[in-house]
């Protein structure tokens, strides 16, 4: 098959227009005014806590729950209202969906079957299909005897048997152990770039999604928070939801003193620049891994953004130890930093001593209003 990267030309027509969709469930509204773009090859990620309308909206672009208002073009072709068989899709659910009392290979044949094709055709692209996803021996078998993760693979296969233009994937690693969920979206994501398939995957693991999505769409309550790269989601968080929801995050309360400085208590700190009135009440926003600590008698940081601090508690966490830091700057909020094997031992860093601590200007982020969680870092 030909591999397709996606399109990188702005002008370049999306494969699929989601332009102003409306879900509702009587006077619940489950998607409010979505819109977005995916381009021909791409893969993006829909990602967000339970019931923020993300597997709707996947639902919508399948047309298994047709949406209030709204429209969805793919290709050029609107398909609002056509019904699931008449658009150009193949999908793999949470709960793999096989058919039980078929074989493997009968369950991957099931879409070509029901295109009315040559015997010989069928069982040759079944041979290709298992052999793609590593499993060229099973298809004599039957469902209940494989493994999740062979299971989930054998769903892949069924999904993109009839060459879709579209594939679709509902949360499909989610129901799998952890190390079984990380070999398989490596996978997935080489054989979405070998077909070079658009695809779309629903997720609530912010892991899966930074390491398998070239864009990522942030839905929180019905909307979309924020669209963007990997890096662009990590490192420029639109709103508080999506810098706390992606990693970890620390929030501190502070009152803006001018377009680039905050008061945290009586401490004034440079922070990025930001348009928020003066006086105003901000939550400051740093990641764990952004705390840097300071070497004994270093110079000082331009802007002024160090504070002595002491080590309220340390947790060990393979590639990296994450350390509770408490100091007067601070106040009563405590403020987690993620400290490398290498600088724990350079520093001698241990629970309960007292060091110095910068938080770099270009990592702080400043957002509207006061957060009500209590200001503690939260993945």
């Amino acid at each position: 098959m030909i591999s397709t990267a996606p399109s990188t030309t702005p002008s370049a027509a999306p494969f699929l227009r989601v332009r102003n969709l409306v879900k509702a469930f009587g006077s619940f509204v489950a998607l409010n005014d979505i819109s977005l773009d995916v381009r021909e090859g791409e893969f993006v990620c829909f990602l967000g806590p339970s019931g923020c309308g993300k597997t709707t909206l996947l639902r919508a672009i399948a047309g298994l729950d047709l949406q209030t208002s709204g429209m969805i073009e793919q290709a050029g072709r609107d398909i609002s209202v056509l019904p699931p068989s008449q658009r150009d899709f193949g999908i793999v659910f949470q709960s793999y969906a096989l058919f039980p009392n078929l074989t493997i290979a009968r369950n991957v044949a099931y879409g070509l079957e029901s295109q009315r094709l040559p015997r010989a055709e069928i069982d040759r692209r079944v041979a290709e299909l298992l052999d793609l996803v590593g499993l060229p021996e099973q298809g004599t078998k039957y469902p209940a005897q494989l493994s999740g993760g062979q299971q989930q693979r054998i769903a892949l296969a069924r999904a993109i048997a009839t060459s879709p233009g579209l594939l679709l994937l509902d949360e499909p690693l989610s129901a799998l152990d952890a190390k079984v969920r990380v070999h398989l979206r490596h996978e997935i994501k080489a054989l979405q770039r070998r077909l070079g398939v658009t695809t779309i995957m629903v997720t609530h693991d912010q892991e899966e999604a930074l390491s398998m999505a070239d864009r990522i769409v942030v839905m929180n309550h019905g909307v979309i928070d924020q669209i963007g790269t990997p890096t662009e989601i990590y490192r420029e968080p639109a709103t508080l939801f999506v810098a706390d929801f992606i990693g970890a995050m620390n929030r501190l309360p502070v009152v803006i003193v001018d377009a680039d400085h905050v008061r945290l208590g009586e401490t004034i700190l440079q922070c990025r620049p930001h348009d928020l009135s003066v006086d105003a009440e901000a939550t400051l926003a740093i990641r764990p891994e952004d705390v840097v600590p300071v070497e004994s008698g270093g110079s000082r940081p331009k802007g002024g953004n160090r504070f002595d601090v002491t080590v309220h508690a340390l947790e060990f966490l393979g590639s990296f130890w994450r350390a509770v830091l408490t100091g007067p700057a601070f106040g009563a909020v405590e403020v987690e930093a993620d400290f490398s094997v290498n600088a724990i031992r350079r520093l001698d860093i241990a629970d309960g001593m007292a060091m110095a601590v910068e938080l770099p200007v270009d990592r702080l982020h400043v957002f509207a209003g006061r957060d009500a969680s209590g200001g503690d870092a939260d993945g």
